[in-house]
């Protein structure tokens, strides 16, 4: 019994040693409650949203007010005319627009019923839905309280109109995330493994003496990678477009182009992990467990970032699929050009080279 004891106790020391084993144990535990407690949540905050007040009267803007007071909507734009509305909508930052009619308020005491009308962004059909459902209760809010003051009834009455997914396809949300996430893991997933593979196999000594510089072998470890990956995004358009019916209102060749820049970066992401990884299992458990739940959570594939806690917020703008994710649906579903997009594309470039450079450097000191 005692030479049991001893050997458990052992284990307990070797345990407590082994911090990359306590990490696994206490550390990704709290981690993930953490993420899944803040980031998962069915509410919306902070939402932007913009305003075309054609009525420019007293009432509309004491509704504009009791929106602007809520918790749940940003006003960051008033604008001027209707033509105004697609573009806002394609530049990807308002998910809403409410629209006063002309003579609003005259409206509501003459005719004891006025109109507005509420344009949501539905390439992301859930919210969308919640945000039409929290701004009908504002209104709804705001009529009760004019109606206690008057003894005929007064009727405000919300017209909704879902901008780019008229019919709530909640397809159109998953398809540019489940491509996304898929490009992402299976990139990084490839790449990981690459170099660690050659350390344990014992033919990293094959490289140390080959006259390929080490951007040429790390460039080497990315190119078949990139081949296979179009591939796997090849179909991934193809499946969307004729068996879920996604439209592609944008350029296919832009969308392509997009796919490889963002093929490259999880690609270089993934020969980062590579580098600093001692062996395949950890750098098989790296690209799970470090890109999977980010990926997932924190790219506004399934949860708005905007109702997120501000110190997830900011996390969130260094995880490539965020960036690919809005210019997935810019494309595909705005028909958006280049132009709408050029900060998310240039964002991904810079993540490529800062990810390509952090391995460069890595590999060069583990030749050393």
């Amino acid at each position: 019994m005692k030479r049991f004891v001893g050997f458990v106790r052992k284990e307990f020391y070797h345990i407590f040693r082994d911090r990359r084993s306590l990490f696994i144990l206490f550390g990704m535990p709290i981690a993930q409650i953490l993420l899944f407690g803040f980031a998962i949540t069915n509410e919306i905050n902070n939402v932007d949203i913009a305003i075309l007040d054609q009525a420019n009267d007293v009432t509309s803007k004491e509704i504009i007010n009791k929106i602007a007071s809520s918790k749940h909507f940003s006003i960051v734009d008033i604008i001027q005319q209707e033509s105004s509305i697609e573009s806002i909508f394609k530049k990807g930052k308002v998910k809403a627009v409410l629209q006063f009619e002309n003579n609003f308020g005259s409206n509501l005491i003459k005719e004891k019923q006025a109109t507005v009308q509420i344009l949501t962004d539905a390439t992301d059909p859930n919210m969308a839905n919640t945000i039409n459902n929290y701004i009908t209760s504002i209104l709804k809010n705001y009529q009760q309280e004019l109606n206690n003051t008057v003894s005929v009834d007064y009727q405000i009455v919300p017209q909704s109109r879902m901008v780019y997914n008229a019919e709530l396809k909640s397809v159109y949300m998953f398809v540019p995330g489940v491509m996304t996430v898929i490009l992402m893991l299976v990139s990084a997933m490839m790449t990981s493994i690459s170099i660690t593979r050659e350390k344990e196999q014992g033919t990293m000594e094959i490289l140390l003496v080959s006259p390929l510089k080490p951007f040429q072998v790390i460039v080497g470890k990315v190119f078949p990678y990139i081949f296979l990956s179009v591939i796997n995004a090849v179909v991934i358009v193809l499946l969307s477009i004729f068996i879920f019916n996604v439209p592609v209102k944008g350029s296919l060749f832009l969308l392509g182009f997009e796919s490889i820049l963002f093929i490259i970066t999880s690609l270089a992401l993934g020969i980062l992990i590579s580098t600093i990884s001692a062996t395949q299992q950890t750098a098989m458990m790296i690209s799970l467990m470090g890109l999977m739940l980010p990926t997932i959570l924190l790219s506004g594939f399934i949860f708005p970032i905007s109702s997120m806690p501000m110190p997830l917020q900011v996390i969130s703008n260094i995880i490539p699929a965020k960036w690919f994710i809005i210019i997935v649906k810019g494309i595909m579903l705005k028909g958006v050009g280049i132009g709408f997009i050029l900060k998310e594309t240039l964002i991904l470039f810079a993540m490529t080279l800062v990810f390509m450079g952090i391995s460069v450097k890595k590999y060069k000191i583990r030749l050393e």
